[in-house]
């Protein structure tokens, strides 16, 4: 049997882009925004996304790390920061990234009660779907940094792991700030997923990394390739 078709190559951001050419209905609705999306990610080559709880206000001890960490990427690397535009986390890289002079980006979403985007996002994109800001988030960045958060964030951290680790998308960094938040789940996949019921192998965990150095998590990023350029 062809190799090449029983073991497919991470797709790209321009397959995924060509893949949406479809303008009837609600399907052609659906191709425009992932489309749109990606178009306005690709603008922006260099660049990290931070995850975390919308929850925590300015005073929590995660949105000031957060906001620090941004600022000293921009200033150190010149990358754009990327955050899903909303409060608590999000706001804080996003923050950070503009008093650094960055750019400072937001992938908002839709929501019955009206999402508020957080004022330091200097430019924005608003999603109707949560799949297909999902899709522009899996191609968004050289480095995803998941502080702690609820449901929507373990979402998207398993979204991107699970990417990674079937090939679908190519290898990148995905950076865990937080010990005692991430530890006790890095102990469920370790523990549970590999070494109890062997539904994982034994070198998944190795596709991330918990660490709260910020000079390490910038050594990452200035080494992670460029997936959005070429």
């Amino acid at each position: 049997m062809n190799e090449e078709i029983t073991k497919p190559q991470p797709l790209t951001i321009e397959e995924v882009h060509q893949a949406c050419l479809v303008t009837d209905g609600r399907a052609g609705r659906i191709g425009k925004e992932i489309q749109e999306g990606i178009d306005f990610v690709r603008k922006h080559p260099r660049s990290v996304s931070f995850f975390g709880s919308a929850r925590f206000s300015e005073k929590e001890p995660d949105y000031q790390k957060a906001r620090i960490l941004a600022k000293k990427i921009v200033e150190e690397t010149g990358y754009t920061v990327v955050s899903g535009g909303a409060l608590g986390i999000m706001e804080g890289a996003n923050r950070g990234a503009k008093e650094a002079g960055g750019n400072s980006l937001g992938l908002n979403i839709l929501l019955p009660d009206e999402q508020i985007i957080n004022p330091y996002v200097t430019e924005s994109f608003t999603f109707y779907y949560f799949f297909t800001r999902k899709v522009s988030l899996a191609f968004s960045a050289e480095t995803y940094i998941f502080f702690p958060g609820g449901f929507g964030t373990l979402d998207e951290f398993f979204e991107i792991l699970t990417l990674v680790q079937t090939g679908k998308i190519e290898k990148v960094p995905i950076i865990l700030v937080g010990n005692k938040y991430w530890q006790p789940i890095d102990r469920i996949i370790r523990e549970h997923l590999y070494e109890k019921y062997g539904t994982i192998s034994k070198d998944d965990p190795n596709l991330y990394i918990i660490t709260e150095n910020e000079s390490e998590i910038i050594d990452i990023i200035k080494k992670a390739p460029i997936r959005k350029e070429g």
